[in-house]
């Protein structure tokens, strides 16, 4: 988002607003810390200074309530924002804590609020304070636990398919601000949870003494880009879809770029498999080198079986392993990280895998596979699992179509398929349409980062779901998009 190599805070958050589609409206996640401070300071002097760019301001405070004092500091934040005339909230983390976890689940909660904080002041994006700092440390984890070239933060990530959130500041340094508000005798809070080293981030910051150029990060986030822009076209010529429940890859798709094919492979495994990342590079490697080989069969990684074909390599989720989700009425879920739903119900439902010889989830009953797939494929309300991801009508020859693909992963397809369930009978085909049932992709659907989008969006052409929601800029790099 900012010229090549480091760039001042002031000059980083300028460029940042002169990118940005205008009106817009920016909500500043801001804890109180000098990144999250700083950038909130030179945002608000910009856009004051800028009026003709029509860019207003927002702001909140998470709340983890993991420690004492964090409330106070809240408070201080709210006071700083009032000061300056940006209007303010506290998002507090409420219930009970995890145990184990705790780091996930606190960033999970913590996107979760802001993008709630987002909805109620009517923002269009959210912006946060990660610096370079930020950037060097999480290279440096990554770097530890794979030989693989990471790209590190993102700059932009979609969340929930609902908020973009970007991170103007990633090419500056932490002292720079610093310095920028020492300049203006502005205050900030220090976290004592960023001296603790039972947190890995922390040892990492105190090891690190030489910084990871940019220009090695630009190249990481450019190959990506290109990589996701050849998936995309890969899906395009070598990937097809069943029934929106088994997933085909053509025999030439599995010779192309190995590269290539680790990217599309693994993120395709992930989709099927409900897992929010591809399977680690152990078995991304044993299922690399079974795909390319030359011995037809089955393997089994990240809960998806991978059945090769004389016809290709066929996706199908393993029937291991998969949990009933409970919805009470009005309640929204993900079941088994594959199918989002929700219940618009006057009661409670389960929604749990089918069989091949149970009832669908329409209720219609099944006496043969075809039947079955045939019932949920004609269901388009909500585009779910719609007939144009076969490119058939389902009146016209889809059992025929059926028999050409092998039983036995038809059988696995139909025996993860959602059914729903009310005290253990099956809905009516009217209770049914109550029920929205939509595809899920758990490594894209909760953070997708701008470098997946490409692939991501060409998937979701694939399933005949929604596209995702374009990024709110207009430049990127001073180069138009």
């Amino acid at each position: 988002m900012c010229a090549e190599g480091m760039s001042s805070p002031r000059l980083a958050i300028r460029q940042f607003l002169l990118s940005l589609q205008s009106p817009a409206r920016i909500l500043v996640a801001v804890s109180g810390g000098s990144d999250s401070t700083g950038m909130l300071l030179l945002l608000d002097e910009a856009v004051k200074a800028a009026p003709y760019l029509k860019i207003s301001l927002c702001a909140a405070t998470v709340d983890h309530a993991l420690r004492a004092g964090s409330a106070d500091e809240a408070r201080e934040v709210a006071a700083f924002c009032a000061s300056l005339g940006i209007p303010h909230t506290v998002a507090i983390w409420q219930g009970d804590k995890p145990k184990t976890g705790l780091m996930a689940a606190a960033r999970e909660a913590r996107y979760s609020l802001l993008a709630e904080a987002a909805e109620a002041f009517g923002a269009d994006l959210i912006v946060t304070g990660h610096t370079s700092d930020d950037q060097h440390e999480t290279l440096r984890m990554r770097g530890m636990r794979t030989e693989q070239v990471s790209s590190g933060i993102a700059d932009a990530v979609l969340f929930d398919r609902r908020f973009w959130i970007l991170r103007p500041l990633l090419f500056s340094t932490r002292a720079d601000i610093r310095t920028l508000l020492e300049e203006r005798g502005v205050p900030w809070i220090d976290d004592p949870s960023n001296e603790d080293v039972k947190y890995e981030r922390v040892r990492m910051r105190r090891q690190l003494s030489v910084d990871t150029g940019t220009e090695d990060i630009r190249s990481a986030w450019t190959k990506r880009l290109a990589l996701s822009s050849r998936g995309g076209e890969w899906l395009d010529r070598h990937f097809r879809l069943h029934s929106g429940l088994l997933g085909h890859v053509m025999p030439e798709g599995l010779s192309e770029d190995r590269a290539l094919v680790d990217y599309a492979l693994g993120r395709l495994a992930a989709v099927f498999g409900g897992q929010p990342f591809a399977p680690g590079r152990a078995q991304m490697e044993r299922v690399l080198a079974f795909a390319v080989g030359s011995a037809l069969g089955r393997m089994t990684a990240g809960g998806v079986v991978f059945d090769l074909r004389r016809d290709g390599l066929y996706l199908v989720r393993e029937s291991r392993g998969i949990v009933p989700l409970v919805l009470q009425p009005g309640e929204a879920g993900v079941w088994d990280g594959r199918f989002a739903a929700r219940n618009r119900l006057a009661t409670s439902i389960v929604v749990g895998a089918a069989t091949p010889y149970a009832p669908s989830f329409l209720s219609l009953g099944a006496g043969d596979a075809s039947r079955f797939v045939e019932s949920i494929t004609a269901q388009t309300r909500g585009g779910w699992i719609p007939v144009t991801s076969l490119g058939l009508d389902p009146r016209k020859g889809m059992r025929e179509r059926m028999h050409h693909l092998p039983k036995a992963a038809w059988k696995r397809a139909i025996a993860s398929a959602p059914a729903l369930t009310s005290e253990g009978a099956s809905l009516s085909e009217e209770s049914v349409r109550m029920v929205e049932l939509t595809p899920y992709f758990a490594p894209f659907d909760r953070f997708l980062t701008r470098f997946d989008f490409i692939f991501a969006n060409r998937l979701s052409a694939v399933f005949a779901t929604a596209p995702y929601a374009g990024l709110p800029l207009r430049s990127i790099d001073g180069k138009t998009i």
